[in-house]
């Protein structure tokens, strides 16, 4: 079943007629990074009006591989559950070489949590559901499509924006630019940003199939199939995965000599997809030829331009590590905005933005880069080291961990943050909150529903969460009554997060301290660092 396309309403802007008043927050592009932003503004009480040079949802799949992370980040934002229902949900993958399964993989084995290791769904899908929650905020959020940035010109405490629609130019006023115009931005080429990193030289085909015959066979869990050298392909790699509406996922690698145009045309595409699937019928849904990089820009903040997703960095499309990580710089960032806008932090917060996202860029550009190089090997010796390590991994565990076809999304640890307090715990600081299920009076919930967005206390076992002003407060195996208290579930939350401690936990779900001793002043000076610590920040430190 083919996705219906319908354009989003085109409205005439009240910059046309008269001069708008300055707006706190501009957001540039509204594809998924773009719209979380929006959303995220929203919910916490901040102005935002998203541009876009079009009027539907992207064309074609394009991400479709969501992790466990970015779905609880979905979830605060709103659209966890209806990603959840409509999507295909997956944890274990299979590596193949030739034929032969290597061996397989489960990225979520154990249970408590709400959120399963992935989520498969079509960005088209994600967009949907992100617009339409976008129109729950009217006061709040101001889409505008058919509006295109032409030009800006920033200042020291502004960006002025000029914007092209269907009746004409018009002048925009922000406080902050928030550009989430994708991998080609416009914002970063008119400024002119070296935008460095590794081009790889071969090509991939990317295609969606519809098929009511899966073509997993007997096999009805869905997976992520992986082939080194399959049979059906030239003794290239391949890929498969499973999407909503019988639609599935086909990654063939092509090889550097590729012409891409003469590839992404039926002829050439229908006969190597029947190689794969047999005689089985299908429909082909969208493809796409194409060559990927791992870049970055050097700073992701520039003055009162802020650049988010592909904007600011690209991966290539193995280990799912692109919209995801996307989607974790605006959990980042949100929080962060707001508290500024609100004057309740220093604009240098926003600096803190760049040291954080940026070790999270580098670190999936550095997985990404070397799933590649294994997947591609450049010499007969590479190529006889893959092999090997394949012939290995049969038999060997240690030789598995050496196979990259893609190592998945996982939250960064922002462990060496000038925001972070240094503690010890089961959870240290800096590390991404591992959710678990809980009782309380009013029923059954999740932890990570219940912490973020704000800032939080949470008390594990024997220990007293103070009242310090700024800070919720939530207890686990508690029985008091100053603040909500639950009781853990199965022994999950128990084994994760120990007993007899504090956590003081970010607005963004990561650890931003921990504690063993109910010491108001302590706490008080780790919250104030995570405002303070951008001062660190602003001044080039690391650690």
């Amino acid at each position: 079943m083919a996705y219906a396309y319908t354009p989003f309403p085109y409205n005439p802007p009240p910059g046309l007629t008269a001069p708008e008043p300055r707006h706190p927050v501009v957001i540039v592009g509204a594809g998924p990074i773009g719209l979380s932003m929006a959303v995220d503004l929203a919910l916490r009480g901040v102005k935002s009006v998203v541009l876009d040079d079009n009027n539907v949802v992207s064309l074609g799949s394009r991400a479709i591989c969501w992790a466990k992370r970015t779905l609880e980040i979905f979830d605060r934002l709103g659209i966890g559950e209806r990603m959840l229902d409509k999507g295909v949900t997956w944890k274990v993958g299979r590596q193949f070489h030739g034929e032969r399964e290597v061996y397989n993989f489960d990225l979520l084995p154990e249970p408590g949590h709400k959120y399963p290791a992935f989520v498969n769904l079509q960005q088209y899908y994600v967009e949907e559901y992100l617009v339409e929650r976008a129109q729950d905020f009217p006061d709040l959020i101001d889409l505008r499509f058919l509006n295109k940035v032409t030009n800006h010109k920033g200042h020291a405490d502004h960006v002025e924006l000029t914007v092209e629609t269907p009746d004409g130019p018009y002048l925009l006023e922000t406080d902050w630019y928030i550009a989430c115009d994708g991998a080609g931005s416009a914002t970063r080429k008119r400024m002119g940003l070296p935008f460095e990193g590794q081009t790889f030289d071969e090509h991939f085909l990317i295609a969606d199939v519809e098929m009511e015959t899966s073509p997993f066979g007997d096999h009805d869990t869905p997976e992520r199939w992986f082939w080194f050298a399959p049979p059906f392909h030239n003794g290239q790699s391949a890929l498969l995965h499973k999407q909503p509406d019988n639609i599935y996922r086909i990654d063939l690698q092509l090889g550097p000599e590729t012409d891409p145009k003469a590839e992404a045309t039926e002829e050439k595409v229908l006969p190597r997809l029947k190689q794969m699937l047999g005689d089985a019928p299908f429909r082909l849904d969208w493809m796409s030829v194409y060559k990927f990089r791992c870049a970055r820009l050097e700073k992701f903040v520039q003055g009162r331009v802020v650049f988010v997703g592909d904007s600011a960095h690209v991966v290539s499309p193995f280990g799912a590590r692109g919209g995801n990580g996307g989607v974790q710089d605006v959990d980042n960032l949100g929080w962060k905005l707001a508290a500024v806008v609100q004057g309740d932090a220093p604009t240098s917060l926003i600096e803190s933005y760049d040291i954080e996202r940026g070790h999270g860029a580098d670190e999936n550009m550095r997985n990404s880069a070397r799933a590649t190089n294994f997947m591609t090997p450049k010499s007969p010796i590479e190529t006889l080291f893959r092999n090997e390590v394949l012939t290995l991994a049969a038999r060997h565990p240690f030789a598995r961990k050496l196979i990259n076809s893609g190592r998945l999304s996982q939250p960064c640890t922002l462990a060496h943050s000038p925001l972070q307090t240094a503690g010890d715990a089961p959870l240290r600081p800096g590390s991404a909150l591992i959710d678990a299920p809980l009782a309380g009076p009013a029923g059954d919930r999740w932890l990570l529903g219940e912490v973020q967005g704000q800032f939080t206390l949470l008390a594990v076992g024997g220990i007293t969460a103070p009242d310090i002003p700024g800070l919720r407060r939530i207890g686990i195996d508690q029985s008091q009554g100053a603040y909500p208290c639950f009781q853990g579930k199965d022994g999950h939350a128990q084994r994760r997060y120990g007993s007899g401690f504090l956590y003081l936990l970010r607005p963004d779900g990561h650890v931003c301290a921990v504690f063993d001793q109910p010491d108001r002043a302590a706490i008080s000076r780790a919250f104030a660092r995570a405002f303070d610590g951008a001062l660190d920040c602003a001044k080039g430190a690391t650690a």
